[in-house]
């Protein structure tokens, strides 16, 4: 089960004055489910206007409703193989989104998973928070507990020409889980959780 005030705790760090992102990528999709144009950029280089429009996007799957549209999953060892999602979004967490030829592939994927009949963009974030540790008060001290390294996706139809509208389908990797990265979970976000993407899911876990 997902900890709403872990998800609350990372939502705080995803304002224009404090962003917890280094990096966005992303590629824009047609409606034939080939790339049409990808963007790699460190994430101070946004306008503020861009920088606030982005964060609203990658705050949806964190704030979204947990344990309902945000729910947490286990890779079985089955997904975790040569060539797997798992394998995948390992490396494009440690290499911080730099490695365009790894970003390429997980738009592909994510393309062949989504065989929807309009366009849509696949967004990456990249973030850091360090985790703050807590008293027994619960308040948080200056000391750091751990770094948390992320990645979230986001899928959304396109409103207007390079203009996503709000996610439909997204995840946090690896997973926030009491306040710490759990490389064996990840949160998979599903706007509408009575419809729930089968082909992206099979992507993730091959079941």
């Amino acid at each position: 089960m997902i900890n709403r005030d872990d998800m609350l705790e990372l939502t705080r760090r995803m304002t224009p004055s404090r962003s917890c992102f280094d990096r966005i990528a992303g590629a824009y999709i047609d409606d034939m489910g080939a790339l049409d144009e990808t963007f790699n950029i460190h994430f101070g280089k946004l306008s503020g206007s861009d920088k606030a429009k982005n964060l609203e996007l990658a705050k949806t799957v964190p704030f979204a409703k947990t344990n309902v549209q945000l729910k947490e999953y286990t890779f079985p060892e089955e997904a975790k193989g040569r060539d797997s999602m798992f394998q995948l979004l390992n490396a494009i967490q440690q290499c911080g989104l730099k490695n365009d030829a790894l970003m390429e592939v997980l738009y592909e994927q994510i393309a062949d998973g989504y065989p929807v009949d309009h366009e849509f963009a696949v967004f990456v974030f990249h973030g850091v928070y360090d985790v703050p540790l807590k008293g027994k008060d619960k308040e948080s001290l200056w000391e750091s507990e751990e770094v948390y390294d992320f990645i979230i996706c986001t899928v959304s139809p396109m409103r207007a020409q390079y203009e996503p509208a709000e996610p439909v389908f997204g995840f946090l990797y690896p997973a926030f889980s009491d306040r710490s990265a759990d490389k064996d979970k990840i949160d998979v976000f599903h706007v509408d959780p009575e419809k729930m993407e089968d082909g992206l899911m099979y992507k993730l876990f091959g079941k």
